[in-house]
């Protein structure tokens, strides 16, 4: 047999290839494994809860902003109630509300109280929106007899 002599080159050639092929597999799996991280890492962004967030506007019959009245969140869970004090224009905000528990809002404002709004667990929103309407408080009659 004819014994092959190899060039200094091809000496190189050879203990080079084993590297690049374990550096190229590398190189590839890294690749792999980053396209698969994507969906992976964006399904479990979806399944985390967003926070639930209650907010709006208290109005008279008239529409006019009613600073100062007391807005009221009660948890139908636990029957907790929160409470907001409304801002100048109106604004209250509640949030931090539980995805799984149902909850009624009202307002009140010189003892006259608007309607309960209803958040319902079974609702897919994360953001609700409501004008609370409180009526005016009827003043006393000055035909009415006193005592």
């Amino acid at each position: 047999m004819m014994k092959m002599t190899l060039y200094p080159w091809m000496k190189r050639m050879n203990s080079i290839t084993p590297r690049r092929n374990l550096v190229l597999s590398l190189i590839a799996f890294a690749a792999f494994a980053l396209l698969l991280a994507g969906p992976l890492t964006a399904t479990a962004q979806k399944n985390v809860p967003r926070e639930r967030i209650a907010e709006g506007k208290v109005v008279n019959k008239d529409g006019a902003p009613i600073g100062g009245a007391v807005v009221y969140l009660k948890n139908s869970r636990s029957n907790d109630v929160r409470t907001y004090i409304a801002d100048d224009d109106g604004h209250y905000r509640f949030g931090e509300l539980s995805q799984d528990t149902d909850y009624e809002i009202w307002a009140e404002s010189n003892t006259v109280r608007s309607k309960s709004r209803e958040i319902s667990s079974f609702d897919n929103e994360n953001k609700f929106y409501f004008v609370l309407k409180v009526g005016v408080a009827k003043p006393a009659s000055l035909d009415a007899p006193s005592n």
